[in-house]
């Protein structure tokens, strides 16, 4: 086969969590320009029907799906929504996420409980809600967890105190790994990236008070960029990594390296 086959996703349907923006539009752009029909899900319908409608300028077909995925009841009726609108999924990206910055002494129990129930918990009901109804039955599917490499260690509590988000990243690694493992059998591929340091709204706040000391730290002396996720998801979510399971891997400029 050859190498651009391998990467044509012509015909397949792709769910982002968290896809209105930032990384999850990042990739969603990704997945579309290499043919997939794209649903996006999020709770703010606004950001979502000016991502779709930022997708269909480039030529991409791409759905608004508004939910919030931290409400378990919420979960399984988006999937079968997208699944109404767009057919069987063929690629899940899992991207949906929340942090919170406390000092472990005072970090508020409902804060621990908010990260841990869409970083976390989501990610497992979607992957479910996906698996039971698309991809186990066909016997095919990608899964693409969005992790960090806040999860991959610890931080540097002088400018990150994110013991909440570091846990549930931590998390989804391991998650990555069990369910590669337990649905390697259906051949359903499950991996994850974990970025370092982009430019997004949830890391506003912190480039700004600390992003030399970041800058400093990372190798390539940068943070990602707009295309830095691209060539990974092409990879993991296309028949070009059919043999690509169970792995994580660091979009980080290098940080992991030192």
């Amino acid at each position: 086969m050859s190498l651009k086959k391998l990467f044509d996703l012509s015909g397949r349907s792709a769910l982002i969590t968290g896809g209105s923006r930032g990384l999850g539009l990042q990739i969603a752009e990704t997945l579309g320009e290499l043919g997939a029909r794209v649903a996006l899900t999020a709770r703010k319908a606004g950001e979502l029907a000016d991502a779709a409608a930022h997708l269909k300028t480039l030529g991409i077909e791409a759905l608004a799906f508004p939910a919030d995925l931290s409400e378990p009841a919420q979960v399984d009726a988006t999937v079968r929504k997208v699944i109404e609108a767009m057919g069987p999924i063929d690629i899940l990206i899992n991207n949906a996420g929340a942090s919170w910055g406390a000092p472990m002494v005072d970090h508020p129990l409902e804060a621990w409980n908010k990260v841990m129930n869409l970083n976390l918990t989501a990610l497992f009901l979607v992957s479910q809600s996906v698996g039971k109804r698309c991809m186990v039955p066909r016997r095919k599917g990608k899964i693409v967890n969005v992790a960090s490499i806040a999860g991959l260690k610890g931080s540097d509590a002088s400018y990150m105190a994110t013991i909440g988000y570091n846990t549930s990243k931590g998390g989804v690694v391991n998650f990555t790994r069990a369910l590669a493992a337990e649905w390697a059998q259906h051949d359903i591929n499950v991996n994850a990236i974990a970025p370092g340091f982009f430019p997004t709204r949830m890391t506003k706040g912190l480039l700004a008070t600390a992003g030399d000391q970041i800058v400093a730290g990372c190798p390539l002396k940068r943070v990602g960029g707009p295309e830095d996720l691209k060539g990974v998801t092409a990879l993991l979510a296309s028949d070009a990594g059919s043999f690509i399971t169970g792995q994580i891997i660091a979009v980080d400029g290098g940080v992991m390296a030192v």
